[in-house]
């Protein structure tokens, strides 16, 4: 990634403040910035997908196992709700089109049936899961100081894992053109990684 245009905003930021930073302390700023952002508009797109899905298939014979999913996702945004603040990082401007986009996804895929909101959650647990796994594996490289977010990454990395451990169980790959379906899904999800990390 180019930090280039990114480090000179930081370290611009950082004089007007008056706060001294090193170059290199500026870059692990910036990468700790846009993990917490991107994360914090992840976490808030999930909570709207299990929201949707929630809507329509809530009083079914999944809406329990919907509704255990949804309570950690919950647990995930309560905590970047906070880390964002703590760390001084704004959230993503896109956040009111994730809002929308993921309540649109869960009623979406809960309308079209059980295992098509269940293929949905396996969708996209599984680009969240590669998504916190290059986040640690990044992180490891210079923990000093990020000691709390490598524990957070951790266990939320571990929860989307049974996340989508139990869409399967639940036959998100019975769901009709499931693979079709995955891959339009996964590929939305990369996108607005991808957005939600620059913007």
């Amino acid at each position: 990634m180019n930090y280039r245009p990114i480090v000179i905003h930081q370290l611009f930021r950082r004089f007007v403040t008056s706060t001294k930073i090193s170059p290199k302390e500026a870059r692990e700023t910036i990468f700790r910035d846009r993990i917490l952002r991107v994360d914090h508009a992840g976490e808030v797109g999930a909570d709207r997908i299990y929201a949707g899905q929630m809507a329509v298939l809530g009083k079914t014979n999944v809406g329990s196992v919907i509704q255990h999913m949804w309570d950690q996702e919950k647990e995930h945004r309560k905590k970047f709700d906070e880390l964002l603040p703590k760390y001084r990082v704004r959230p993503t401007v896109m956040l009111p089109i994730w809002n929308v986009a993921g309540f649109a996804l869960g009623v979406g895929s809960a309308v079209l049936g059980p295992k098509m909101a269940m293929a949905c959650t396996a969708a996209v647990e599984t680009v969240i899961t590669d998504h916190y796994n290059d986040q640690i594996r990044e992180l490891m490289t210079h923990p000093d100081g990020n000691s709390e977010l490598l524990k957070v990454l951790s266990k939320f990395r571990d929860e989307e894992i049974e996340h989508h451990d139990t869409a399967i169980l639940h036959k998100a790959e019975d769901a009709p053109l499931y693979q079709v379906f995955s891959q339009i899904v996964k590929i939305g999800c990369k996108g607005a990684i991808w957005i939600s990390e620059r913007m």
